[in-house]
């Protein structure tokens, strides 16, 4: 079953048929009567919380917005689970950026999180309430903290991976907005969908209850390596066009995530390369871009 507040009929999700698929729920993430509503006439026992604003740029020009999706929106879905008292398993998306900027690389679970931007400080604050409902009710939530998740499907032009992949599919040169040396830890969705899963099958480990997972490749690649894979695996014959100084305006510059936990509890285990998840990004948003 899948929650909607809005129709967007060029969707992948509508598309290509993911939709007919699905259980389609109406229902806004900040309303608590329409969520037990839900969770109740659906018989809903496990819940990943997915809703959010992702977009930086949006949460900086926007922070209300983003704190009523991402931090409202997280407490009355895990009030509306408590009081309905049937859900036996609540994964809790938060983000790598929940952690802020810290020196010592790469990140680990035991780090505090020290959020100064809007987007990041809402993923905290998703964090933290997710954990203290497992703390203080006993309830079953687990929090995934993941890399960037890329790949088919995402249609948020402001992303690095479908930016560059929407300038290659139309012969030109994908731009960069800095100076292309921050890193990032970058994730297939195919990836993160299975770091999902194993998560949300550690509830059914009380001892496990509470606890904050991270998940990626451990490995930090700037946005310049990054689009100069892209831009190999798509074939065009173009250089990336490097417009920005230094770090733009509320990111972070570098982070990457130590995943050993995950992989040593859970048996998580990444399986697909960089050059591997960006040919099939590409192949998919060249598809997608002719089609449209």
């Amino acid at each position: 079953m899948a929650l909607r507040r809005d129709f967007d009929p060029a969707s992948r999700f509508r598309r290509e048929g993911i939709e007919e698929r699905c259980t389609i729920a109406l229902a806004d993430i900040g309303d608590q009567d329409a969520l037990l509503r839900v969770l109740n006439e659906h018989e809903v026992g496990e819940v990943f919380h997915l809703a959010a604003q992702t977009i930086v740029g949006t949460a900086n020009r926007s922070p209300l917005g983003t704190w009523e999706a991402n931090v409202r929106g997280t407490y009355t879905l895990l009030e509306a689970c408590r009081a309905l008292g049937g859900v036996k398993r609540v994964v809790v998306a938060s983000s790598d950026k929940a952690y802020g900027s810290h020196e010592e690389l790469p990140y680990r679970e035991d780090f505090p999180l020290e959020p100064v931007f809007p987007y990041d400080v809402s993923k905290a604050a998703a964090d933290l309430i997710g954990r203290s409902y497992a703390a203080t009710y006993g309830m079953p939530v687990a929090v995934t903290r993941l890399a960037n998740v890329y790949g088919p499907g995402d249609l948020n032009w402001s992303r690095i991976v479908p930016d560059t992949a929407s300038a290659l599919a139309r012969g030109e040169r994908p731009v960069i907005r800095s100076d292309g040396t921050p890193e990032r830890d970058y994730l297939y969705v195919e990836d993160a969908v299975d770091a999902y899963l194993a998560v949300a099958a550690s509830l059914d480990r009380p001892e496990l209850n509470g606890r904050a997972w991270n998940a990626g490749w451990g490995r930090p690649v700037s946005v310049l390596d990054l689009v100069r894979t892209l831009i190999s695996v798509s074939g065009v014959d173009v250089e990336p066009d490097v417009r920005g100084e230094g770090v733009p305006a509320g990111e972070i510059d570098r982070q990457y995530l130590d995943s050993s936990a995950i992989r040593a509890e859970l048996g998580w285990e990444p399986k697909w390369e960089l050059d591997r998840g960006l040919r099939a990004a590409w192949e998919w948003y060249e598809r997608w871009l002719h089609s449209t």
